[in-house]
């Protein structure tokens, strides 16, 4: 899709929308009424998005313990930074679809869905792990151990 478009929908359209339906919902329960619920749903967003995004990062971490890409953590990570930008915008509109960015039975099947539709190519790994090199090399990130003394010091070796 064009980036022209795209900005057109994201700053005239959307506001738009969400004047509308401020107005709309606050002739139906009052002013005061609807901005505290605009309140509340930033709170409860914020408190949401603190809550899936340690349980996210958890399960990243979990991932890569066992050595798997967590690609669909992190595909959740962007739902849910995308979510909690969009809960913390007022309206209704914004609301409902950070809210399904944020909930998991929702957040994962549309994770899911991007990732089926990527193509992943695993980077190859070197032997000793990221940053290092093959053992008996020298170079970057080849460790050598050792004692050392210092001539002006009447102090016993020390060793790292």
């Amino acid at each position: 899709m064009p980036a022209l478009p795209l900005f057109f929908i994201l700053f005239l359209v959307v506001p738009l929308v969400e004047i509308y339906l401020l107005i709309e919902v606050g002739r139906a329960i009052g002013a005061l009424t609807t901005v505290g619920l605009c309140v509340l749903t930033a709170i409860a967003g914020a408190l949401l998005l603190r809550f899936q995004g340690f349980s996210t990062m958890q399960r990243a971490q979990l991932s890569m313990a066992r050595g798997e890409p967590p690609a669909l953590e992190l595909l959740e990570g962007v739902a849910l930074a995308i979510g909690g930008a969009l809960l913390l915008t007022p309206g209704f509109a914004t609301d409902a679809i950070g809210f399904f960015c944020l909930i998991p039975w929702t957040r994962r099947p549309l994770a899911r869905f991007i990732l089926s539709r990527a193509r992943v190519i695993p980077h190859p790994r070197r032997p000793g792990g990221p940053g290092q090199s093959d053992p008996g090399q020298s170079g970057p990130g080849h460790t050598l151990e050792g004692e050392f003394r210092r001539d002006d010091d009447d102090q016993p070796p020390r060793r790292f």
